[in-house]
């Protein structure tokens, strides 16, 4: 698979960052705290990567504008309570990225989280010099929309042929069908190793950092 690709565009939580069993504690917290049922902890890693109104949508269809508001509020209070750093990362990203990028790959971010927290968990992590271009879920449509694999690739100028994305979810990967483009799973985040492969990926990692190997 080597000099297969000149673009490798990575999801973030659960991909690069070990965030997803965190996400799933503060979403339950947080609905706890403004009194919803309390979705399984199976259904909250499901929406890991969609927008957060996207995740509402899926987990808590009946809520109003002000309910759904003040869950949003308290989800945030919850997730931003820690600072994401480097000891957030998955063994051997770090290490990953450099090599990648010192054999010449353009690198970029598509994520489900809003440019406010993509830009801090960046500069807690100490990544973000490692990407070209990155791309938000408050910036453009959510997964599984291609808008945000079309926008990176409209701005980085390369050919769909020449494109991977790398993800955890089935959001990701379903993503990457509707822009055309190729697909790589890890399994160190939402989804099941079954799960993500019924979007037929051209590999499925057990962690991110496997790609030094084949890339």
């Amino acid at each position: 698979m080597k000099n297969k690709f000149d673009l490798i565009v990575f999801d973030w939580d659960g991909t690069l960052v070990d965030s997803v069993d965190w996400i799933v504690h503060c979403m339950l917290s947080a609905a706890e705290e403004q009194g919803c049922a309390i979705p399984k902890e199976r259904n909250v890693r499901d929406i890991v990567g969609l927008s957060i109104h996207k995740a509402l949508d899926k987990l808590f269809p009946d809520l109003d504008k002000p309910a759904r508001k003040q869950l949003i509020n308290s989800y945030s209070s919850a997730f931003f309570s820690k600072q994401i750093t480097e000891n957030d990362l998955f063994a051997g990203v770090n290490d990953m990225l450099q090599q990648l990028k010192h054999n010449g790959y353009q690198l970029a971010v598509a994520t489900g989280k809003s440019r406010h927290g993509l830009d801090k968990a960046m500069l807690g992590t100490g990544l973000g010099d490692f990407f070209n271009i990155t791309r938000c879920a408050d910036e453009t449509a959510s997964k599984p929309n291609p808008d945000m694999l079309d926008e990176i690739i409209k701005e980085i100028n390369v050919s769909r042929e020449r494109v991977v994305m790398v993800g955890d979810s089935t959001h990701d990967l379903q993503m990457a069908i509707n822009a055309g483009v190729s697909s790589i799973a890890v399994q160190c985040g939402a989804n099941s190793y079954d799960q993500l492969q019924k979007y037929d990926p051209l590999i499925n990692l057990g962690k991110t950092a496997e790609l030094s190997e084949i890339l």
